[in-house]
């Protein structure tokens, strides 16, 4: 997923965020200096905390129903759906897996269209699509009506992310941006809570209307999404800066941050040599292996851990079911902590390293000790990186990357390679006690590491030259003087 920079670590700044009323400070005109694009900070974060009051919550309840609804088939199949529809341990996979297949082939086209669409309007479609698509996943019979369901998910999802990302970029400025990304990946954790404690209450039904308890799970779980509709539609403004709920002086601060947004995000044509640059550098590949690596562990567990409970563990449907909340919830809990450390000291790949040290010890304990008791506490340890893995790593990448479309184009990539997991983790956790999954799932998170560890160095090193090109110790070699060749470009590790 993309995110942008915070504003504890330095990077390339908008030359009006830097401004000061000193710098020719003009008419006082309803308490706003009338100075170009410049806002006080005081009026900013009052402006900011209005946008969040209004956009936040929707964008996290949007993320954590999507995430929800392609999820939640690992709550299903405890809950009896593979027994009933006949699904062997690999068709189940393969199920999980063919999500993907739309959703990565998606992505780019409906990229490319979402420039003709109002982004507020396609995400409304979209969720109500996904809802759709939800509840009629109730109602199949076979193995082969599952695949079309999950299909047909991942292609009203496919959008979303890049569609909820470009709506960011109208409201927030680029280094505003990563707080507001954290509430996303914040909801993906607590999507995982939640769809273990709904599938826990609902496992009680058993059967109503001819129904068993996991086709309620999708009934249940696809009219939640549904109501949220009307709010989707009512609530995101189709251009934020003009909306009807902001004051005459409210609007004129908004025009400032346009004026900020368009200086900053830039208006500039598209440059094919910056794309060139990232497409050639190796470090681009390297940080799209990490996104792919942690983003195996991230679908497999996170997928699977209640069939992990059921099947490996020895425990009951209901069990599962209800074990499955906490593991979750600490990884989410993880994650806040990791934001809030790696925001404060402005590190990215070092918190990451350190948090995938727990998922090493975790698998071994899960592959190696016999105790059911033991391999349920690794699961606690698999969960301290879980959503950190995808969520820091892109941070980082965003972090070290300028200008735009550079940026743009390492991001792209690593969403592309990263989301291929999806494919490949449900493949490799087919049949209990799961233990393929696991071993593959544990040289992932040692590949990661070596790849986290190579960039550490390396960026390093990058800064390390600066710093000597800066006090004139070595002389000045470089060819490019803007973005992350600018000598005040430092890169976070």
């Amino acid at each position: 997923m993309s995110a942008s920079p915070n504003p504890s670590v330095n990077l390339e700044k908008a030359p009006d965020m830097q401004k000061t009323p000193s710098e020719g400070a003009g008419e006082i005109v309803d308490g706003v200096d009338n100075n170009d694009s410049y806002i006080s900070p005081e009026d900013e974060k009052k402006l900011l905390r209005k946008l969040d009051l209004r956009l936040a919550p929707i964008f996290a309840m949007l993320y954590f129903l999507s995430y929800l609804n392609r999820s939640n088939i690992g709550n299903a199949a405890v809950a009896g759906m593979t027994t009933q529809l006949g699904m062997t341990s690999s068709q189940y996979s393969t199920s999980v897996s063919v999500f993907y297949a739309t959703y990565v082939g998606l992505i780019f086209p409906l990229v490319l269209a979402l420039r003709k669409m109002q982004p507020h309007r396609a995400m409304t479609f979209m969720s109500f699509a996904w809802s759709i698509v939800t509840i009629g996943t109730a109602f199949v019979k076979t193995y082969r009506e599952l695949l079309a369901c999950r299909l047909l998910l991942g292609a009203c999802e496919a959008g979303f992310f890049p569609c909820i990302s470009l709506y960011m970029t109208m409201v927030y400025n680029r280094h505003e941006q990563g707080r507001r990304f954290a509430y996303l990946f914040s909801a993906m954790a607590i999507s995982g809570m939640f769809g273990g404690l709904i599938a826990t209450g609902i496992t009680y039904i058993h059967e109503v209307g001819g129904l068993k308890s996991w086709s309620w799970l999708y009934i249940i779980e696809g009219l939640i999404s549904i109501l949220v509709v009307p709010w989707v539609w009512f609530g995101l403004p189709s251009q934020p800066s003009v909306a009807r709920f902001w004051s005459d002086r409210e609007l004129e601060l908004m025009r400032r941050r346009e004026l900020q947004r368009r200086e900053y995000m830039g208006e500039a044509p598209f440059d094919w040599a910056q794309v060139r640059s990232a497409l050639l550098h190796w470090r681009t590949y390297v940080a799209a292996l990490v996104q792919f690596f942690q983003d195996v562990v991230l679908y497999g567990f996170s997928t699977f851990l209640p069939s992990i409970l059921k099947s490996g563990l020895g425990y009951t449907s209901l069990q599962a079911q209800y074990l499955s909340v906490p593991v979750y919830a600490l990884g989410g809990l993880t994650f806040f902590a990791a934001s809030l450390v790696g925001d404060r000291y402005a590190l990215r790949g070092s918190v990451l390293f350190g948090l995938n040290i727990f998922a090493i010890v975790g698998y071994l304990l899960i592959l190696l000790v016999p105790a059911n008791g033991v391999k349920y506490f690794a699961c606690y340890l698999i969960s301290i990186p879980l959503y950190c893995g995808a969520g820091i790593n892109e941070t980082w990448i965003v972090n070290n990357s300028a200008p735009h479309y550079r940026r743009a184009t390492a991001l792209g990539l690593s969403q592309a390679i990263g989301n291929l997991a999806g494919v490949v983790s449900g493949q490799v956790y087919r049949s209990a006690p799961y233990k393929l999954g696991h071993w593959f799932s544990f040289g992932c998170v040692v590949l990661a590491m070596i790849c986290i560890a190579i960039q550490i160095v390396y960026f390093r090193a990058l800064n390390r030259k600066k710093d000597l090109i800066a006090n004139g110790t070595i002389p000045d070699d470089r060819t490019e003087f803007d973005g992350e060749n600018n000598l005040e470009f430092r890169y976070v590790y």
